[in-house]
């Protein structure tokens, strides 16, 4: 299902900055009529109002607090597209004393968040013709190291939940595409200390876009994640893309 971005109204979670931010941008940049930057402090994306004017909807959403996630489906009953971007990182091995407590947080965030939001956009993009939703996940959902094992472990859960959307929402005319970039210049990039091989988040958004036009379900942005994406794709056509389910 091809999703062309011209003309339509978004929404991205984690909007203020980053790879959300720069989502955001490539949407109007490309056609969008309308972006919901939905973020848990809507006075951060001051910037973005600023630069687009009425085109950029500053909305209240908090990815641990299901209310809020409520209540922005309900006001952004216009949107045919939404984007998942928020997210956290806990880094830690699995020996370590906080291991568990990092774990609960990202579950939350990351793979509860995630279920939430689609339970609540899901109806809207119906409504709205079908749609699509883009789940920003990770190469830690593939492979990971002891010291992004509490990262990688969430992300993995929410990489398996975006492959069940991905055929559950197919049945409404919904397309899910499942991002997995590498280091990314960003706030979280620069936490996990990987800045001297991050790369724009920019590259995210454009792959977002043409996944969108091309009815891909995988996205591998950035070198890394491309480098992951060709030992991988031998696994996903057989497994993961294939129409048929797994018995």
């Amino acid at each position: 299902m091809s999703f062309d971005i011209r003309g339509k109204t978004a929404l991205v979670t984690g909007a203020n900055r980053g790879i959300g931010k720069a989502t955001v941008e490539t949407f109007l940049e490309h056609g969008a009529v309308k972006v919901y930057a939905a973020v848990r402090d809507p006075n951060s994306t001051t910037a973005l109002v600023e630069a687009h004017g009425a085109k950029i909807v500053p909305l209240h959403l908090d990815l641990a607090k299901p209310d809020t996630i409520a209540a922005a489906a309900r006001t952004a009953s216009d949107v045919e597209l939404v984007v998942n971007n928020a997210g956290v990182l806990r880094m830690g091995s699995p020996l370590e004393e906080n291991t568990i407590a990092d774990l609960q947080v990202q579950m939350e965030i990351n793979v509860y968040g995630l279920i939430r939001t689609a339970q609540a956009f899901a109806p809207v993009l119906k409504a709205n013709g079908g749609g699509a939703l883009v789940q920003l996940n990770s190469v830690a959902s593939l492979g990971t190291y002891p010291p992004f094992a509490t990262y990688g472990a969430p992300k993995a859960a929410s990489f398996a939940i975006t492959q069940a959307l991905r055929d559950t929402l197919s049945e409404q005319g919904t397309a899910v595409v499942s991002v997995h970039p590498g280091p990314i210049d960003t706030d979280m990039g620069a936490d996990a200390g990987l800045l001297d091989i991050a790369e724009s988040p920019s590259v995210v958004a454009d792959a977002i876009l043409d996944a969108l036009e091309a009815d891909e379900f995988l996205v591998f942005p950035d070198s890394m994640a491309k480098q992951m994406g060709v030992a991988y794709q031998g696994f996903a056509d057989e497994f993961i893309t294939a129409k048929s389910p797994v018995n």
